[in-house]
């Protein structure tokens, strides 16, 4: 267990998505730098380290989470990602599936956009099927 993370005071808001408890998956290491980390956490957004988990801060800016009460539905620190992909050609790059969409970042997880895709009570494909979206591993917008 890593203390930084699991030390935020944002987890106590965590609760569990389909489990008693929330998930931590999606741990995409930088290829340019591997102390930059970042992890989903299922019903507790994206967490991004940049000093090999020393410190951590919110990666989930710009999810939306539309089945929560409206005062929660912008809180990155609750949202509902069920996997995160980094662009293996373009490590800056980022999609997300969640409950409302797939949401992409071109800025290393800074800012999050999109939401686009069918929505389901449960989650989305992953690949992207507008005609401005392409597949994940093709790092094209």
């Amino acid at each position: 267990m890593l203390r930084s993370l699991w030390d935020r005071p944002e987890r106590k808001q965590w609760f569990g998505g389909g489990y008693d408890f929330p998930g931590i998956h999606s741990i995409c290491v930088d290829p340019r730098d591997p102390r930059r980390v970042l992890a989903g956490v299922s019903c507790g957004g994206a967490w991004l380290t940049e000093d090999g988990g020393e410190s951590w801060s919110v990666a989930s800016r710009g999810m939306v989470a539309d089945y929560m009460p409206r005062r929660k539905r912008d809180d990155p620190a609750i949202q509902d990602p069920h996997r995160i992909v980094r662009c293996g050609g373009s490590p800056d790059v980022f999609w997300a599936q969640h409950h409302n969409g797939i949401f992409r970042s071109g800025d290393g997880a800074a800012e999050l956009d999109g939401g686009e895709g069918e929505a389901s009570s449960f989650g989305s494909p992953l690949p992207c099927t507008r005609a401005t979206r392409t597949w994940p591993g093709s790092c094209q917008r």
